[in-house]
């Protein structure tokens, strides 16, 4: 498809042509204790920090020191109103319009709360379906969801499994579940990038599947924000939520985003927990008005939001809107065809990318299983500066990401890689 050649100076001669290139010095890169710069891939795990993200939440801190609490109104970002400042650039991230996005909380949290409006089982239709190998904090949340309402996960999660011996999904068994179980399925979530396989999914299918049987439809985009482009007003889905850390490079443990569609913008009538920050924002603080609910998804929050993680959301936000997803995505597919092309000429029996070969059905996110090893392995690669991760059972996981991932960096990988294997 690129016409790759398997040499150093064809990286290099990528990385000179590579428009993007220059947003690498825009991040902090981890160095060993000699100095030397790690060869990281594992954005799909933790981002790397901006370099502008330091004196972001020094500016909050400083006003903080400075203002008191008339920060919230006097700062030079006021913090009344500081997650307006990150939902146009978030709307534009995922595809969406702004009011239907809002940042708060953190993942399993707005998950949860979403669950609160969108599952709501009948005597009839009480079943959650997700993918047999969703991550592990989405299994929990949706079985105790179930559990909550007095169903039995064990009869009423209904699981998408990969067909016997393959390790991706695939639509049409989506569609023979549906046909079979469709009636009696509440709620369909699925990790709109499965973390294990990299394997995306079509959104707009699985909503306009989901919806055709009666069923509410919810994405989790740990994987998918700031990684593909996933845009979610056109896919229809009901709602969807994701964390900051991953490509959206905010740091560990940074605040949550949600999507609702805007159909249900003013609907007043959806279940949901509220909170003071749910309030029309023009009556808040007329302490003893009765709820009146935000439109949009700013109506799911709750608390005045945490300002200093708002403020490593927004330097990387910045970069994004400098770049766009365009650009980006355009990146991404070209870096990690480069990525499975060097694994592909390793020649080697016992290395297979599970992830699938189609760059639209994945995002930046190789897994290579390699067999007859164990995490040894991954552990000699971390020694060598090879930032990558493993995940049981048996695979390493390798993300080229467009931001701060050079083509030199897939081939020092590579090399190292290689050595390793004899």
């Amino acid at each position: 498809m690129f016409g790759f050649e398997p040499h150093l100076e064809f990286a290099r001669n990528l990385d000179q042509k590579d428009v993007l290139g220059h947003y690498r010095n825009a991040f902090h890169i981890p160095t060993d204790i000699s100095g030397n710069e790690w060869l990281y891939f594992t954005g799909n795990s933790l981002g790397l920090q901006p370099k502008t993200t330091k004196a972001a939440i020094n500016q909050e801190l400083n006003d903080w020191a400075n203002l008191g609490v008339e920060g919230h109104l006097e700062a030079k970002n006021p913090w009344m109103p500081y997650h307006e400042f990150l939902t146009e650039s978030m709307a534009k991230i995922v595809g969406a319009k702004p009011i239907e996005i809002v940042v708060m909380n953190t993942l399993t949290v707005n998950l949860h709360f979403l669950m609160a409006s969108f599952y709501s089982p009948t005597e009839k239709r009480y079943k959650i379906l997700i993918e047999s190998d969703a991550f592990p904090s989405d299994r929990y949340a949706v079985q105790s969801q179930l559990e909550f309402h007095g169903y039995n996960p064990e009869t009423c999660l209904s699981e998408w499994t990969p067909r016997t011996g393959e390790t991706l999904l695939h639509m049409k068994d989506l569609e023979t579940i549906l046909d079979e179980q469709g009636e009696e399925i509440a709620l369909i979530l699925i990790g709109g990038v499965n973390y294990y396989t990299g394997q995306s999914f079509d959104l707009k299918q699985i909503a306009e599947m989901g919806h055709a049987k009666g069923c509410k439809v919810g994405i989790d985009l740990a994987h998918g924000a700031g990684n593909i482009q996933p845009d979610l007003h056109k896919s229809g889905v009901d709602f969807a939520a994701w964390c900051t850390y991953k490509y959206l490079n905010a740091g560990p443990g940074s605040l949550g985003a949600v999507f609702v569609h805007e159909r249900y913008a003013h609907d007043r009538n959806l279940k949901r927990f509220t909170g003071w920050w749910s309030q029309n924002k023009n009556t808040r603080f007329d302490m003893r008005k009765p709820l009146d609910l935000m439109p949009g998804a700013e109506g799911w929050q709750l608390s005045n939001p945490p300002i200093l993680s708002m403020a490593a959301i927004k330097a990387s936000l910045d970069l994004f809107n400098e770049v766009g997803m365009d650009a980006l995505r355009q990146k991404s597919i070209q870096l990690t065809s480069y990525l499975e092309y060097h694994i592909n000429n390793l020649n080697n029996p016992n290395v297979e990318i599970i992830s699938p070969k189609d760059p639209m059905q994945r995002g930046c996110q190789l897994s290579i299983r390699i067999k007859n090893t164990d995490k040894i392995l991954h552990e000699k690669l971390t020694k060598n500066n090879v930032i990558s991760d493993w995940r049981e059972p048996g695979v390493i996981r390798f993300a080229p990401v467009p931001f701060y991932n050079s083509f030199e960096d897939v081939f020092r990988m590579i090399t190292i890689l290689k050595t390793l294997l004899k």
